[in-house]
């Protein structure tokens, strides 16, 4: 069998947490009516896909955009903590501008200046996040050997862990992740590959 596995990836719908610009891994935040929305059209566009699994985020924003691809294949919805947004520590749920200023420079420094030690607060270094990121996707290709499986997680974490495991770079940087649009990360085997990073030429 090949070792080749096809993942598509998908930032969850538009949130609760996003509207209402709160800063955080927000575990509890739903999403919107748009963002339930953008996950039935998420759904549809991989309707011819031969998704044999769907992995993710903890959050609850996130299990609920795979829920309808999971309906609409029979599947089950498996839930990974190793997929969840980045943490800010004592931070968590801030409404303050300055502190998502601060998340942003962060994260700016972890993709462009590849400076993964930086954090926010007593949050998590970009080190702790790409480990972890890597880790759940290493697992999920381990158990999927030849297959597509679906996975859904969050803007930062998942830009800052692909763009290094794909050897994007600062390429990713400037567009964040729209919602709920699916795009394709591959494993050979060997090597992590992303043919079209969501807006930027790859």
């Amino acid at each position: 069998m090949s070792d080749h596995v096809r993942v598509w990836c998908l930032r969850h719908g538009e949130s609760e947490n996003v509207t209402a610009a709160i800063a955080g891994a927000v575990l509890s935040a739903p999403l919107t009516e748009l963002g339930r929305r953008q996950a039935e059209l998420a759904a549809q566009a991989l309707t011819d896909e031969p998704i044999s699994g769907i992995y993710a985020s903890t959050a609850l924003r996130a299990r609920q955009t795979a829920q309808p691809l999971a309906a609409a294949g029979g599947i089950s919805v498996q839930a990974m903590p190793e997929l969840v947004e980045v943490g800010i520590g004592r931070h968590e749920g801030s409404s303050d501008p300055a502190v998502r200023r601060q998340t942003a420079d962060v994260l700016r420094a972890w993709v462009v200046d590849d400076d993964l030690e930086q954090r926010v607060a007593d949050g998590e270094t970009g080190r702790e996040v790409v480990t972890r990121v890597t880790t759940a996707f290493l697992h999920i290709a381990e158990q999927h050997p030849g297959e597509t499986v679906a996975v859904v997680g969050h803007v930062a974490s998942l830009t800052a862990a692909l763009g290094r495991l794909c050897a994007l770079g600062p390429a990713v940087w400037g567009t964040p992740l729209p919602h709920a649009q699916p795009f394709l990360v591959e494993w050979t085997g060997a090597t992590w590959r992303c043919p079209s990073w969501p807006g930027t030429q790859t």
